[in-house]
């Protein structure tokens, strides 16, 4: 698969995963952060978590194609990943086993994802 076809899955991704967050707050969240995400107040934060990765899963497919431009956006939405991974790290133990560790999988395995595409999208634009 190259480059850009991979962006374009780690977009979609990141799009499902926002709009799921977005629509059902309550339950997005508990797959990452436990019973915490059944309050009220989390559910603001679910949902503009969400929203924030519709938007930058829908740039990484806008600008997928473009090579000026896909490196950097790949790198900006793999930097999100990565603060979210720490933030989580930051609590873990706090987090339940398994739904923390998940959380963190998905969003480690999204930076590192997303920076290796980054760095393969600016090696073809340089090359091409």
């Amino acid at each position: 698969m190259d480059p850009r076809d991979a962006a374009r899955v780690l977009a979609v991704g990141r799009i499902a995963i926002g709009a799921a967050a977005v629509v059902a707050p309550r339950t997005a969240g508990a797959l990452w952060i436990g019973p915490d995400a059944r309050r009220s107040g989390t559910t603001v934060f679910a949902r503009a978590l969400g929203a924030r990765d519709v938007l930058l899963g829908g740039m990484m497919l806008h600008t997928a194609g473009h090579p000026e431009v896909a490196p950097r956006w790949l790198a900006a939405t793999a930097a999100c990943d990565a603060v979210d991974f720490a933030a989580a790290g930051a609590v873990r133990d706090e987090l339940p086993r398994a739904r923390g560790a998940l959380g963190m999988a998905l969003a480690g395995g999204a930076a590192v994802a997303g920076f290796a595409l980054s760095r393969a999208a600016s090696s073809s634009a340089s090359s091409g």
